[in-house]
This record gives C-alpha cells, structure tokens and sequence, in this order.
C-alpha cells in the first residue's frame, strides 16, 4: 500500500481549478488547471460522459453485430450491440436493454470487466459483457436509432479481425475477450 501511495504523490496531477465549457445531452466538457508534481501548472481537457456497455453476441457458430451511421466519422460501421448507461442504470440492465433494443434478443450475460474508452481526455468505462443462450425477446428501438442487425459466422468474424475490418474499438476489445472467455 505504501508504494501505491508514494508512487501517487510522484505521478498524480492535483485540480487547481474546473470551468464547464460544454454540457450536452450526452457529454460534458471541463477545462481544469491542475497543479502537476513538478509544481508546474497545466490545462486539461476533460470529456465526461456517464459510461455505456457493449455486448459480444454469440448464437451457434455466428456473432451478431450491429451496421449504423456513425455522424462522427461520417461513415457506417459494424459493431458489436451497445449503448449509454442512463442515470443510476446498473450496467447488466443497461446490456440486456441495449441488446433487446438492437438485436431482439434477451441471454444470459457474462462480466467481463470494466474499460477506459480513451483515458487521455474522457472519463468514459465501457462495461464489457459476453451474451449466450440467446432467446427471441425484442424491444422497440430507439427512435433516433437507424441499424442492421448482421450476423457473421466464427470464421468470417475472425477472418474480418485479422485483417483490420473492425475499427471500433469496443468490438475489437470484445471480440478479443470473447476468445479469452470461450464464448
């Protein structure tokens, strides 16, 4: 514990002082001063944003993925099913939700872990789930959600990772884990 703590007084930065610059629908943007352990000032830019989930889905030898738009990139892209935690949302409620919504399925769902989607500028956790023993269970999707839902064998899935396809990187992480967890 106490290498811990000393390592943290030799590497943490200290808030100096915090001005909201942007505070949106989903994000929030913070510009922060913080005091470096050098004694040296700085800036930051902080994305603060209220997590979401992602769900690797498997059914007999295929994964089922999700084609949208993505306004950001301005392209479409294929994905594992995901979505944004809303307030005090339990992340295996938010992953069941979200997979219902895009997929039309319900599973049993598997923890993963808990990861930073880009800890150099945003707050965001994105909880990772495996889903199996799928069953036919859909919700009414959201009404500003256009999507595909596509499925890939094993084969195809893994053949399309190697090569790069996937550039999301939630789904590369879960496709990754799913080999680790033998979803």
């Amino acid at each position: 514990m106490e290498k811990k703590e000393a390592e943290r007084r030799e590497l943490a930065e200290t808030p100096v002082k915090s001005d909201i610059i942007f505070d949106g629908r989903i994000i929030r943007v913070e510009k922060d001063v913080a005091l470096l352990p050098n004694g040296k000032e700085t800036v930051r830019e902080i994305v603060r944003h209220p997590g979401a989930v992602a769900v690797v889905a498997a059914r007999a030898e295929e994964f089922i993925f999700v084609r949208q738009y993505r306004y950001a990139l301005a392209e479409i892209t294929l994905e594992i099913p995901a979505g944004k935690l809303e307030p005090g949302e339990e992340p295996a409620l938010c992953a069941r939700r979200e997979l219902r919504e895009e997929t039309g399925y319900d599973a049993e769902l598997d923890f993963w872990g808990m990861y930073y989607s880009s800890p150099g500028f945003s707050d965001e956790k994105i909880y990772v789930y495996g889903a199996r023993d799928l069953t036919w269970a859909p919700l009414v999707a959201d009404d500003d959600e256009f999507l595909r839902v596509v499925r890939l064998s094993r084969a195809e899935t893994f053949a399309r990772l190697r090569q790069g396809e996937f550039r999301d990187a939630k789904t590369v992480l879960g496709l990754l884990l799913s080999q680790a967890h033998a979803l």
